[in-house]
C-alpha cells in the first residue's frame, strides 16, 4: 500500500514538474512589436537581391530583399535587424527560431514547407521560362546546350539552394562543388577551379554585366518560379498572416520591382566587387 502511495506522489511530482519546465510557444509578432524590433536573417552575397557595399568603409548591406524587410519592419511599426550569414547558417537560423523571418532569395520547395512557414510570392517580373541557369566562360556558353553538355564538368552550386538540388536532380554526370557563397563560386569559375556555377538568371545576368568574361550558358534548369517567399519559423501563424498581408500590399502597389531596379542600378555600379 506504502509502495503504491509512493509511486503515486512520484508520478504527481513528475507530471507537475514536466507541467512547470513546459513553456507555451512563445508568439512572435507579439514579441517584435514587444521589443520594437525585427530581426532579419540574410545571406548578403546574392545581388540584386542582396550584397554588400563597402566602397565608403562601412559596410551597408543593400538589394531588393533588404527593402523587403525594411518596409516589412515600418509596416510593423518596429525597426529592422539584420543578421547575416551564410545561406546555410539562415535556414537552420529560421527553423530553429533564433531570428523572426528570413529574407534571401528563397524559392518555395517541399523541404522548406514541411521545416518553415512560408509567405505569399513575390517577384519583380513575369518568368520568361528562364528562372535558373549556370554561368560559364563566356567564350564556350554556346556548347552547353544540353544536360549532357556538362557531363564530367564541375559545376559549383550553393549549400542549401535550389541550385544545389537542381544540379542534383537534372545534371546528374557533372560533379558537385558545393560552396558558401555566390562570391567563391564566380572566383572559382574565373580561375578555372569549376566550369560552371549554377545561379537564378537575374543574379547571372548581373555578375556578366561586370565580368565581361562571364555568360549563362544556353542550357536552363527545368524549372520556373512563380516569385520568392519570406521564411518565419514553422507554427508562427499570427507573424505569417502579418507577412502576408504587407506582402499583398508590396505587390499591390509594385514596390518590389522598384526596389528591384534600383538594386539592379547599385550592383552594377559597385561592379560586383564587394564582399
Amino acid at each position: 500500500m506504502k509502495k503504491a502511495l509512493a509511486l503515486t506522489l512520484m508520478g504527481l511530482a513528475l507530471a507537475a514538474a514536466a507541467g512547470c519546465g513546459a513553456k507555451e510557444e512563445e508568439n512572435k509578432l507579439e514579441t517584435i512589436k514587444e521589443k520594437g524590433v525585427l530581426v532579419m536573417a540574410t545571406s548578403p552575397d546574392f545581388a540584386p537581391y542582396e550584397f554588400q557595399d563597402v566602397s565608403a568603409g562601412e559596410t551597408k548591406y543593400l538589394g531588393a530583399e533588404i527593402e523587403l524587410g525594411k518596409y516589412i519592419a515600418e509596416q510593423m511599426g518596429v525597426e529592422l535587424q539584420l543578421e547575416p550569414m551564410d545561406f546555410s547558417a539562415v535556414e537552420a537560423a529560421i527553423s530553429t527560431g533564433k531570428v523572426d523571418i528570413a529574407i534571401s532569395g528563397f524559392a518555395k520547395t517541399p523541404e522548406r514547407e514541411e521545416n518553415m512557414g512560408l509567405s505569399n510570392y513575390y517577384r519583380a517580373e513575369s518568368s520568361d521560362g528562364k528562372d535558373q541557369g549556370l554561368l560559364v566562360l563566356k567564350e564556350v556558353a554556346d556548347q552547353y546546350k544540353t544536360a549532357e553538355d556538362f557531363s564530367g564538368k564541375k559545376v559549383a552550386a550553393q549549400n542549401g539552394a535550389l541550385q544545389q538540388s537542381l544540379v542534383t536532380e537534372q545534371l546528374p554526370d557533372a560533379e558537385m562543388e558545393v560552396i558558401t557563397s555566390i562570391n567563391d563560386g564566380i572566383m572559382m569559375l574565373t580561375t578555372g577551379k569549376v566550369d560552371a556555377v549554377a545561379v537564378a538568371d537575374a543574379v547571372g545576368e548581373s555578375y556578366t554585366e561586370n565580368y565581361p568574361e562571364l555568360g549563362m550558358a544556353e542550357f536552363y534548369f527545368d524549372y520556373q518560379s512563380q516569385g520568392n517567399v519570406v521564411a518565419v519559423t514553422k507554427g508562427q501563424d499570427e507573424l505569417l498572416a502579418e507577412v502576408n498581408r504587407i506582402i499583398d500590399e508590396v505587390n499591390e502597389k509594385g514596390l518590389y520591382k522598384q526596389w528591384w531596379d534600383e538594386a539592379v542600378e547599385q550592383a552594377n555600379a559597385l561592379g560586383l566587387t564587394q564582399n
